[in-house]
Order: structure tokens, then sequence, then C-alpha cells
């Protein structure tokens, strides 16, 4: 009998457990394949031409149109930096106010973690993946079912959210509708959040008299005022307009208040295209454009140089029913048409992306998150809002879709890195090798071992078994995979949570709705 225990086939064997052991070992930060703010801008689906006449219909549109229903303290700010008031109530932003406000505009912005680890540079086509949303249901994948979202799912979603590579920054997703007082709902919102992760945060405030007390908690949460305003660690989403070309009162003194705190500002228009933005792409992008320009020139009339992201989020309306459809090419189009304008201004930006009208995360909602997370990432927005999670056209957020989304965004930024082309990368001396003298394969060379971690990205639940691996194994469920992993890392302690001291004088002060 012929012994086969030193064959190669045993050889192969071993060095395939090796090879799986090093992937699963993580990379030091410099090697890995992708890493946030890799830049993008590769893909730019509006023309030079298309640029220019868009960003001249925004001008005419503010010096024209104008904005209506700004609070009286934003008619004082605005007409002092130069805008004019009309006997209509609406104020009209000459063309001059409008380009130098942009040519002074902040662009060297930095979103702060908490930990300093994981810090954003928004600077040039810098790419970053994220959450965001209101949604007020969770997703029940095991009962295809939608329940009202909890406090308690948000706090789990910030604790999933900090353990995803590609997950960026957490805003908030979803809204507790356990919480009924408003304030004490938007104070645990921030709790909630930022004792899951150290990530940035983003978050909205029900009305202007809630910011102080915000900010009180921020400053206990860093130590102290000083240490939160050398490293605000939470940003405000700010909806300051209502579409079309209306101001939203209470959210500008909001805007106001958080500006004073020292919070950035995130300038988010979200009209509708085909309900409360015009019907055609072009049309939806000038309509946000100028309001996000309006905004701007706010914010620096308030205080010049305060960091603001030019939060252009128009979505698309399925014509047939007016509903919104998250989903869709077009807004995938929307979406990277936006992030040109930011580009053509060089001005910090955010849109959304990564939507799914699908109910579950299905393969529906694959390919609805996948194409618009693409072609934000190949555009270069700098902060892609909503990139995973999203149910219903914004309605339902799910943990497990969160998990899968992970791996869709690594694919996403692995396209964004694109190829690199050096001397090494043509490999014509290692084709020599393997065609002249070698085994006429490339599986062992020594440049495959060594691109093995660094060019390619490897999904952490995706499956990629042959059909015969897949069976031998059980025939795993991704929903399933998925659920296993959010419950793994939900059964480890938060690596987030604040220290005893400082969460013990947090409760004394304000009504935590979370277990301590």
């Amino acid at each position: 009998m012929t012994d086969h225990s030193n064959t190669p086939t045993s050889i192969r064997s071993g060095g395939r457990a090796a090879r799986r052991a090093a992937r699963a070992a993580p990379l030091a930060d410099h090697l890995r394949p992708i890493r946030p703010g890799m830049s993008g801008g590769t893909y730019a689906p509006l023309s030079a031409e298309g640029v220019e006449r868009i960003h001249r219909a925004a001008l005419d549109a503010l010096a024209e149109i104008g904005l209506a229903d700004a609070p009286q303290s934003g008619i004082a700010y605005l007409t002092q930096a130069g805008a004019v008031l009309g006997d209509d109530g609406r104020l009209r932003f000459p063309h001059a106010l409008v380009e130098d406000t942009i040519a002074a505009a902040n662009r060297q912005i930095t979103l702060m973690s908490r930990d300093g680890a994981h810090d954003l540079d928004l600077s040039g086509t810098r790419v970053h993946y994220g959450t965001a949303g209101a949604a007020v249901h969770m997703v029940d994948v095991d009962g295809r079912t939608y329940r009202e979202s909890t406090l308690q799912d948000l706090h789990d979603a910030a604790r999933i959210a900090d353990r995803l590579d590609n997950i960026h920054f957490l805003q908030r997703p979803m809204v507790a509708r356990d919480v009924l007082d408003n304030l004490e709902m938007d104070l645990n919102t921030i709790y909630a959040c930022c004792s899951g992760t150290t990530k940035h945060v983003g978050t909205s405030f029900t009305e202007p008299s809630f910011v102080p007390h915000a900010l009180e908690l921020l400053h206990l949460m860093a130590g102290s005022e000083e240490a939160w305003r050398a490293r605000p660690f939470v940003s405000n989403s700010n909806c300051f307009v209502v579409p079309p070309m209306k101001f939203a009162t209470e959210s500008c003194q909001v805007m106001e208040a958080c500006i004073e705190g020292g919070m950035p500002i995130l300038l988010l228009s979200a009209g509708q295209a085909g309900a409360t933005a015009p019907a055609p792409i072009a049309g939806a992008i000038v309509q946000a454009v100028a309001e996000c320009l309006a905004g701007l020139v706010y914010v620096n009339a308030v205080k010049p140089g305060h960091p603001a992201i030019f939060g252009t989020w128009p979505f698309v309306s399925d014509l047939r029913t007016g509903a919104m459809s998250g989903g869709s090419g077009e807004q995938a189009l929307l979406t990277a048409g936006c992030s040109q304008m930011h580009k053509f201004y060089g001005l910090p930006g955010g849109s959304a992306a990564g939507i799914a009208d699908a109910k579950l995360p299905d393969m529906q909602a694959g390919w609805e998150q996948a194409t618009s997370n693409v072609m934000a990432g190949l555009s270069g927005l700098n902060m892609v809002y909503e990139a995973a999670g999203m149910h219903a056209s914004l309605l339902g957020f799910c943990h497990e879709s969160l998990i899968l989304g992970d791996d869709l965004i690594g694919q996403a930024l692995r396209c964004v890195r694109g190829i690199e082309v050096t001397e090494d990368a043509v490999s014509l001396e290692t084709i020599r090798s393997v065609c002249l003298d070698g085994p006429g394969h490339y599986l062992g060379s020594v440049q495959t071992l060594q691109l093995m971690q660094t060019e390619y990205v490897y999904p952490a639940v995706a499956d990629r078994t042959s059909p015969k691996e897949w069976a031998e194994i059980g025939k795993p469920d991704l929903i399933a995979q998925a659920r296993a992993r959010k419950e793994a890392i939900l059964a480890d302690r938060a690596s987030a949570r604040l220290d005893p001291d400082t969460d013990a004088l947090i409760r004394s002060r304000f009504n935590i709705h979370l277990v301590a």
C-alpha cells in the first residue's frame, strides 16, 4: 500500500489552511487593501458644460427666486451679509455674495471621533461610508415583519457599526419610538450612539431649546467644554430647508445654536424629484445646490469658516405612484451628480446612497444598495450617508442588513481604489518566470502570495465556497450568517462604553433610558 501522507495534496491542504489563517488575522492599517478616506472621482455623469449650466441655474435661482420663511435671526444674519429681503418676505442672494462665500468657505474639515482613531478627513475626493436616516421601524428578518424601533435597537446598531471596518461613521439611522418625550429622545439618542461607538456620530434636534442640554451632555462625555470644542465628535444633521426653496424656521434656529456650541453642521436639502423638486434629474440637482448654497451663506454669516458639509440629498419619486424610490438607478445618478457639484465647488459634501426600496435584505436590496454605493464612491463623494441597513425607502432599518452592508461596501471601496499600474503590477517578469521556467500557473508564485491580502478584499459573511463545499458545511444561509455575527458582536461588552464615573454623572443629570 502506498503512503500518501506526504503527497503534494497534503502540502496544498496545509497551505490552504495557512492562507485562511493569514487572511483571518487583522492586517496593519497601511497594508489593508481598502480603508476609510480612499480617493474616488473617476466617475463623472455630468459633462463640464452640464456642471457649469447647473451652477449658473442655481445662482440665478438664488438671485431671482430666493428662499422664504427664514427666522428673524436668520434674516438679520443674512441681510447683514448682503442678502436682500423682498416685499414678499423672500431672501434673495446676489451672485457675488454666493461666489464670495464659496471662495471663503472652510474646505479643511475633519469630522472627529471620540477616540481619535476614526477621524474623517473630508478633503478632496476622499470617500467615507456610514449610516443615516430616521427609520421608524426595525426589520425582523426571522418573522419577515416590521415593528417600531426602540432606543435599544439604536444602541445595538451603534455597537454593531463600531465593529464593522467599512462603516466609517454613525449618523442616527432610526428613531427611538419608545422614548415619548422629545427632549429625552434627543438626549438619549446621543447617549445610545456615543456609548455604542467611538466613531463620529451625527444627530438632529427637535427644538432649538434642546441644544444647550445636548451640549451639556457632550461636555460631560468629552470631559469639559474645552475638550469638546477641541474635538467635537458629534455633528448636527440639519434639515434647514423645506423644499422647494423655503427655510425650515425652527431647524435654522437649531443650526444657529449648534454653530454657537461648536458643532459641525450637515446642511441637508432633501427634495423629492417630481414632488418637492423638479422631475428632471438635472433640475433636482439645481434646486438642491441652490438650497445648500443658501445654507452655506447662512452658516458663514453666523460664523465665518464654521465647518459645514454640503448635504445635497435629493431623492427620487416613482412617478407612477409618487412614492419614494431610493433604490433606483435615477437615485444613483442624482447622488453621483451632486457629488460632482461638490467637487466643482471644492467643498466637503455628502449625499444619500445605499437605500433599498426592498423590504428585506434580499436580491432586490442587493442590487439597489450596490448600484448607488458603488457610483457614489466612484464619484468621490466624501460622506456616503444611509449606505447600509436602510429598507422600505428609509422606513425600516435592519441590523442584519447593516452587517451585510459592511461586505457590500468593502467591494464598493475596492472599486473606488481602482487599478494600480506599476512596473511590478504589469507582471512581465512573473509571466516570463511562470511560462518559461515554472509550473505554468501563478498559484504559488511569490507575487501571488504577497498580494493575497493587500490587493484583494475578502468578505466577512458572504459565501464563496463551491456547491460541494457549501453542502458539506451545512448549506449556510446568508441571513443566518449575518444574524450569527450580530449576536456575537452584541454578546461582547461595548468597547465604546463610557467610564463608570462619567456614566454615573450623566445619569444623575439626565434621564437615561438604557439600563446601566
